[in-house]
C-alpha cells in the first residue's frame, strides 16, 4: 500500500478525492455525479491542450505557443463557418486540425532545422500568431448568430450524461496513452528527452522526433480550437489567454519532468483534473480571482520542487547502485 501511494499519479489522485470531499462541505452538490461530469467537460480542452504539451516537454522542448495557435486556428474556422455556411462540419474540424498542425510545424521547423532554443521559438511566435488572428479578424469579434447550429450544438450534445467535448476528451486522450506508449514515436520522444545522446547512438533523429511532437502539439490545439469556439459560442484574438501556462502546469503537476523524457499520460490528466477541480471549486466558496490565481502559482512551485527533489533523489539511488555495483565487482575479482 505504501509503494503504491508514493506512485505520483495514485497520490494526484488521492489529493484530488480529497479535494472534492473538502469542497463538498461547502457546497453540497458539489460531487454529485452530474456535477463531476461537469467539471470534466470543461476541463476536457484543457487536457487536451496538456496532452499537447506534455509530448514536446517529453522531448526537451516547450511550446508556449500553443494557447496562440487555438486562438488563430478558431478564428479562422469560425470566420469560414460564418462565410460558408454550407460547409460540412467534418471539414472545418479538419481544416482546424490541419492548420494548427501547419502552425505547430513552424515551431518544429525552427526548432529542428536552424536550431533555435524552443521557449524563444514559441515566446516569438505566441505573439506571432495572436498578431495573425487580429489582422485575419480585424479586431472584430465573431458571435453566436454568425454561427451555424450545428458548428455550435455538436459538441453541446450529451450522449450517455456527458457532452460530446467530454467524450473527444476520453478519445484524445486514449489515443495519446497508445501512442506515447506503443508506438516507435513514443519511444523516440521519451529517448530524445530522455538521454539525447544515447538516443543518437540508437539511431534516433532527435531533431526529427522534435519536430514531429511540434506538429502533434499544433493538431492537438487545432483541434481544442474548434471545441473551444463551439463550446463558447464565440471567437476572439484572446481567446485561450493564459492557457499556454495552465498547460504547462497540468504537465508540472502530473509529474512531467521539464528536463524532458519523463511522465505519463494519467499523470498529465490528472494534472489537469487537479486545476479543473480548484478553478471550479473556488468561486463557490466566495475565493475571489486574484487569490486563485495565488493558489495556483503557489501548487505550481510546490509540484516543481517535489520534482526536482524527487530526481535528485533518482540521481542519488542511480549512484549509489553503481557504486555498489563497483563494490561487488571488486570483491569478485
Amino acid at each position: 500500500m505504501a509503494r503504491l501511494i508514493r506512485k505520483r499519479e495514485t497520490l494526484l489522485f488521492l489529493i484530488i478525492v480529497v479535494m472534492i470531499a473538502i469542497f463538498s462541505t461547502r457546497a453540497t452538490d458539489f460531487a454529485t455525479p452530474e456535477n463531476l461530469a461537469g467539471i470534466f467537460n470543461d476541463t476536457s480542452i484543457l487536457i487536451i491542450l496538456a496532452l499537447a504539451q506534455m509530448t514536446v516537454i517529453l522531448t526537451k522542448s516547450i511550446d508556449l505557443s500553443v494557447a496562440a495557435n487555438l486562438a488563430f486556428t478558431g478564428m479562422a474556422i469560425a470566420m469560414m463557418n460564418a462565410a460558408y455556411p454550407d460547409l460540412p462540419l467534418v471539414v472545418l474540424i479538419l481544416a482546424a486540425i490541419v492548420i494548427g498542425a501547419c502552425l505547430g510545424a513552424i515551431n518544429g521547423f525552427l526548432v529542428w532545422a536552424l536550431e533555435i532554443p524552443p521557449i524563444v521559438v514559441t515566446l516569438g511566435t505566441l505573439t506571432i500568431y495572436r498578431g495573425m488572428a487580429f489582422v485575419l479578424s480585424g479586431g472584430a469579434w465573431v458571435n453566436a448568430h454568425q454561427m451555424t447550429p450545428v458548428f455550435l450544438s455538436v459538441p453541446r450534445t450529451p450522449i450517455l450524461g456527458l457532452p460530446v467535448l467530454g467524450w473527444v476528451g476520453i478519445v484524445i486522450v486514449l489515443l495519446m496513452y497508445v501512442l506515447l506508449r506503443y508506438t516507435q514515436f513514443g519511444r523516440s520522444a521519451y529517448a530524445t528527452g530522455g538521454n539525447p545522446t544515447a538516443a543518437v547512438y540508437a539511431g534516433i533523429d532527435t531533431g526529427w522526433t522534435k519536430f514531429l511532437a511540434f506538429v502533434l502539439s499544433g493538431a492537438l490545439a487545432g483541434l481544442a480550437s474548434y471545441l473551444w469556439v463551439s463550446r463558447y459560442a464565440v471567437a476572439y484574438v484572446d481567446i485561450a489567454n493564459g492557457f499556454e501556462l495552465d498547460s504547462v502546469a497540468a504537465c508540472v503537476i502530473g509529474g512531467i519532468s521539464i528536463a524532458g523524457g519523463v511522465g505519463s499520460v494519467a499523470g498529465t490528466v490528472l494534472g489537469a483534473l487537479f486545476l479543473g477541480v480548484i478553478k471550479n471549486a473556488l468561486p463557490v466558496i466566495g475565493i475571489s480571482p486574484f487569490t486563485q490565481m495565488a493558489i495556483s502559482g503557489t501548487v505550481i512551485i510546490l509540484a516543481v520542487a517535489f520534482n526536482a527533489r524527487r530526481e535528485r533523489n533518482r540521481g542519488r539511488i542511480i549512484l549509489r547502485d553503481r557504486a555498489a555495483a563497483e563494490i561487488r565487482a571488486e570483491a569478485a575479482a
